[in-house]
């Protein structure tokens, strides 16, 4: 069935076109949630309050093809993961002076698989990898981010900083690097 036939049938209240919708958009969502909350239970309640906003709001959708439908529920669900992280007090600013300016080789990065990028994403502070997939995943700007979680444009800044040479670290000690897969 075409998402916008069901968008239709969801507005109407048909429990069957909003499960249709869910199941079919969940597994994407929850990798979105996934990327903000570290533990799958938060990811879990942050996905169905989620789709509760979804629902109870579609009647003020305006239909305007498939991307803009992902686009609207994938900014609720981050909407409700930085939600959770406030209501979590969780976004504590940290500083990492630890993290060495070490150069990393280009071909590092191109070696690794999206999961070994996502695993090392979900291990940083909370407040690292929000700015990080604010700012890189998601593609806001400073200014945005840090209206979007209360906290100062330099801050912001800081943060990203820090959560990239965070992440070369990591990729360094791990042994996700470059030198590393060579050897082997």
């Amino acid at each position: 069935m075409e998402i916008a036939q069901l968008i239709k049938e969801a507005k109407q209240g048909s429990a069957s076109a909003q499960k249709y919708l869910f199941d079919l958009l969940a597994d994407k969502m929850m990798l979105v949630c996934r990327r903000y909350v570290k533990s799958n239970e938060d990811a879990e309640e942050v996905l169905l309050d989620g789709f509760y906003k979804f629902f109870k709001n579609l009647n003020h959708f305006n239909f305007q093809g498939d991307a803009a439908l992902y686009g609207w529920l994938k900014k609720i669900m981050i909407n409700e993961c930085l939600m959770l992280l406030r209501k979590k007090n969780v976004f504590t600013i940290v500083t990492e002076n630890d993290a060495a300016d070490h150069p990393l080789e280009e071909e590092a990065l191109n070696n690794l698989s999206a999961k070994e990028i996502f695993d090392l994403i979900v291990q940083l502070p909370v407040g690292y990898r929000t700015v990080f997939n604010l700012y890189v995943i998601e593609g806001m700007e400073h200014k945005e981010i840090a209206a979007l979680m209360g906290i100062a444009e330099g801050t912001s800044k800081s943060q990203l900083s820090k959560a990239k040479l965070l992440l070369q670290k990591n990729l360094l000690q791990n042994g996700t690097g470059y030198a590393k897969r060579k050897s082997k």
